[in-house]
């Protein structure tokens, strides 16, 4: 573990960065418009968000992507810094917007969202500073495959040069828009200690059948591990030592976004703490429960403390629930 931060674990979270409005509760987009109740803006992005959240859960983080010479550029950083992460690594890029969305959330906690991709996908490799690999425990990928600046041996040798240097590396994605994707996944996954797609890419990346097909055809091109992310049903994953799927918490629920970037915050925040694959994949899961109790990417309270808290009150729930189910059984 780093040692240059009073023993905190440093990690990288690395790709996309968006700066996220939404509004809730609409039920649909009429041409007049409407009142609602509540609108937020959120650091997001599957790297941005997932920043957010490690520095939250702990982390000493360290941003490393591209935004825009622009307003919503500034206000993203400016979020970013408040929520703890260093932003001294992030690139401005001129000319170009910052990568934005506008999300309307549903009553249900689902959303469609209008996205402009600005500076965010014109990442690459020049973008990223080596030296961050000496002092770093983790590095987080957010958006394998979605980086187009960044696709390819370069980012072959990136994952290649993390794991050399002794990082836990994680990766997500955000959707499967390449024919080739599955060629990509051969030459990263090999360097990746969890994968984390959730259910609709891991389909569409593989073209298999049902969720623990895909996850076991991606394990299968290297990753130590693939934890497939399924909403309300929890995950899916496979390891060395085979398959296993946890639920999802029982929670209210506000808004959908940014549970992912929360679960894979969770996971290396668990894994560059000394845990195994399926601990951390529990960890993953609280972390994304908070999240869905809150508007937007850190409108859930999130906290190492809150975590352990919500692990502590799902394991009473499932105990309360498995003691009813025998009690009617008898």
């Amino acid at each position: 573990m780093n040692t240059h931060t009073g023993g905190k674990p440093v990690v990288l979270s690395v790709g996309i960065y968006i700066l996220d409005i939404l509004g809730r509760p609409i039920t649909q987009v009429t041409p007049g418009g409407a009142l609602i109740d509540q609108i937020t803006i959120t650091a997001a992005g599957t790297a941005g968000g997932t920043a957010h959240d490690l520095a939250a859960l702990g982390m000493t983080t360290l941003a490393v992507g591209t935004i825009g010479d622009d307003p919503a550029g500034a206000f993203l950083t400016q979020l970013l810094n408040d929520g703890g992460v260093d932003t001294t690594s992030l690139t401005v890029m001129a000319g170009l917007p910052t990568s934005a969305s506008i999300l309307p959330i549903h009553p249900d906690g689902s959303r469609p969202a209008w996205h402009c991709p600005g500076a965010s996908h014109r990442f690459t490799s020049a973008h990223m500073p080596r030296h961050l690999l000496d002092t770093a425990d983790g590095m987080h990928l957010g958006g394998l495959a979605s980086l187009p600046g960044l696709d390819g041996p370069d980012m072959t040798a990136l994952l290649r040069d993390a794991r050399t240097a002794g990082l836990v590396v994680t990766a997500d994605c955000l959707g499967v828009r390449r024919p080739d994707v599955m060629s990509l996944m051969a030459d990263y996954l090999p360097h990746v200690d969890a994968f984390m797609p959730n259910d609709s890419e891991a389909l569409a990346m593989t073209g298999q059948p049902s969720v623990i097909e895909a996850a076991r055809a991606l394990h299968a091109l290297g990753a130590q591990a693939v934890l497939v992310t399924c909403g309300a049903d929890g995950m899916v994953g496979v390891d060395a030592d085979g398959e296993f799927s946890l639920p999802a918490h029982h929670v209210p629920v506000v808004d959908s976004t940014g549970c992912g970037d929360a679960f894979s915050a969770g996971v290396l925040t668990s894994l560059v703490t000394g845990h195994q694959i399926r601990e951390a994949a529990a960890y993953g899961i609280a972390a994304a429960a908070l999240t869905l109790g809150g508007l937007g990417s850190n409108g859930g309270g999130l906290s190492a403390e809150a975590v352990v808290a919500r692990l502590s009150e799902e394991s009473e729930h499932m105990g309360e629930t498995s003691r009813s189910t025998s009690q009617a059984a008898a």
